[in-house]
């Protein structure tokens, strides 16, 4: 009698990483894309994967999977996610209309143009109330870009800019004052918010050297092209 041995089990991330390119983990890969809208988490190796699959295997393309990982994209913002994976989907699925609205919220959100990205947003809440979490990863990064041009930024700019006001947006702030540093001051007829002192809304911080692509970001490019 021979002792058979157990069949190893690898991750999706273990998979993508020894053999990105292999069709068999298509499946496997969709399924990954569902647990990270499901669980809240993200990998952009692995999505990137399976839009290069696609491109091998256009028949098998799933319209809902695409505009998943699209959708998460921007939940990374400002990282450039978005970007990469647009450019591994093909022209003629980018022309349907749910995939016409994320490009049009990518770049409202790449421009700082926050009242009509949430105008837009709320016209096409059935495509983005799929995805967990989407409300408050873009509040995060309107937050962000306040942060790189603010010192004190009027509270009516902030509610316009993360979509929160009234009550929902005292509690907001208060969280805030107390987890973040922010202060709260009173100016003139509207509070200001005083954000932390960074090298970009505080340029005398700023470190003399020369501006640098971050690396990771250059390492994500390269396999996207390759």
């Amino acid at each position: 009698m021979t002792n058979e041995q157990p069949a190893e089990t690898f991750t999706v991330e273990e998979i993508v990483a020894v053999n990105p390119y292999n069709p068999d983990i298509l499946n496997d890969l969709e399924v990954f894309v569902n647990e990270q809208v499901s669980s809240q988490a993200y990998n952009l190796d692995a999505n990137l994967s399976l839009l290069r699959l696609y491109q091998f295997e256009p028949e098998r393309l799933s319209v809902q999977i695409v505009a998943r990982i699209l959708i998460k994209a921007l939940m990374a913002m400002p990282a450039p996610d978005f970007s990469l994976c647009l450019f591994l989907i093909p022209e003629h699925v980018q022309m349907e209309e749910q995939f016409k609205t994320l490009i049009v919220l990518s770049h409202y959100l790449e421009t700082g143009r926050f009242r009509q990205f949430w105008d837009e947003a709320s016209k096409n809440h059935n495509i983005l109330e799929v995805v967990p979490g989407f409300e408050q990863a873009i509040q995060h990064y309107a937050i962000h870009v306040l942060s790189l041009t603010y010192q004190k930024v009027p509270r009516p700019v902030l509610a316009e800019a993360i979509n929160i006001e009234g009550l929902a947006l005292d509690k907001f702030m208060e969280y805030h004052a107390a987890n973040s540093g922010w202060v709260i001051e009173k100016g003139g007829r509207s509070q200001l918010i005083v954000l932390p002192r960074n090298e970009f809304n505080h340029p005398e911080l700023k470190k003399n050297t020369a501006d640098t692509v971050p690396f990771e970001h250059i390492t994500r490019i390269f396999p996207v092209l390759s």
